[in-house]
């Protein structure tokens, strides 16, 4: 048995017209975020920190932003794609760790529908997902509310 570890990040713009989505959760907000697919960057994060932990290459290389099938996409749905794939060789995920980092809207009433569906995709408990949420204090792109990121690190077991 061995016991991986990775880490992810994903960063997109803020644009009016489009839903803002977080771990699977449509958040009421009056911008969203921009993409080739729903551009829910926590589910990205989470993708890039496990595929890392598989060194099984980036959500680009199994999902790229070029191919029109992942157009419209739900990350949600990648994330279980994802996981499902690295199950058959398996690896199974032991917890995940996040942070968004946006300036608005306030993501705490939020947090615990992320943490559920997340741990649904990934097959865990939700004791297994950590989902944070901070400001960058009003600085650079993020703190103009120019856009929104995420992290993560990911720990599986093979």
């Amino acid at each position: 048995m061995k016991i991986r570890t990775g880490i992810g990040f994903d960063a997109h713009r803020l644009v009016p017209g489009y839903s803002l989505v977080l771990g699977g959760v449509n958040v009421d907000a009056e911008y969203g975020l921009d993409g080739h697919s729903d551009a829910d960057v926590l589910c990205h994060a989470l993708i890039d920190a496990i595929l890392g932990a598989a060194a099984d290459g980036d959500i680009g290389t199994h999902f790229p932003d070029n191919d029109q099938k992942w157009k419209n996409a739900r990350s949600l749905d990648l994330l279980k794609m994802t996981v499902d794939r690295l199950a058959g060789t398996g690896i199974s995920i032991l917890n995940v760790d996040s942070t968004i980092i946006a300036e608005a809207p306030r993501l705490s009433p939020y947090i615990q529908d992320m943490r559920e569906n997340i741990a649904g995709a990934l097959g865990v408990d939700p004791c297994a997902v950590s989902v944070k949420a901070t400001t960058v204090e009003k600085l650079g792109a993020l703190g103009r509310k120019e856009g929104i990121a995420a992290m993560a690190v990911a720990t599986i077991e093979s």
